[in-house]
């Protein structure tokens, strides 16, 4: 397995091990003990299964329920973004993004006090996502996939949005005490 640090340094892009042979692939999608070294505790997986075109995000947890995410694409290929929405933070407003597939098996963690967000690239696309805390839907926050103050170039014209992503604001209008400060705990 390689981890790599990201233009933002928390944010990390891992390369699996994948063993394949004429009957097909194997790899560990997660192991404890491989993972230790992010010093997190996962405590619940997600999965989504969205067409083309289909945008989710930018979606978050507000402390103190800040969720981390280990994210990838088991079927298909999406283009995964991070959002470091750190108060305080060198890079605060500032994204990475990464295209995920099932063909690279890539994956990309995603720490507290980050938005995330994807689309799907491929004709259909199931995502998957270890969370570090459970979902609170009081804790709950959207921000705007389109905010040109973060400019992310999404890779699709005409995204399919849920009605919660077509009404989030733009990071600006976001309430400071929503978002965790930088080298504070959620």
């Amino acid at each position: 397995m390689k981890i790599t640090a990201t233009e933002i340094p928390e944010v990390l892009l891992i390369e699996p091990d994948v063993f394949g042979d004429a009957r097909g692939w194997f790899f560990e999608s997660y192991s404890a003990q491989r993972y230790a070294e992010l010093n997190v505790t996962f405590v619940q997986d997600n999965a989504s299964r969205s067409p083309r075109g289909v945008l989710r995000g930018l979606h978050m947890q507000s402390p103190p329920s800040s969720q981390g995410k280990l994210v990838s694409a088991m079927v298909g290929e999406v283009y995964d973004v991070a959002v470091d929405v750190r108060i305080g933070s060198p890079t605060f407003g500032k994204y990475v993004g990464r295209y995920l597939s099932a063909e690279t098996k890539h994956q990309m963690y995603i720490p507290p006090g980050f938005a995330h967000g994807f689309c799907v690239t491929s004709d259909e696309a199931i995502f998957v996502y270890k969370c570090t805390q459970y979902y609170d839907p009081k804790a709950d926050l959207s921000i705007a996939f389109n905010d040109p103050a973060i400019g992310i170039p999404w890779p699709i014209e005409q995204p399919v949005l849920s009605k919660k992503d077509m009404e989030a604001r733009p990071l600006a209008e976001i309430p400071p005490e929503r978002l965790m400060r930088f080298g504070g705990t959620s």
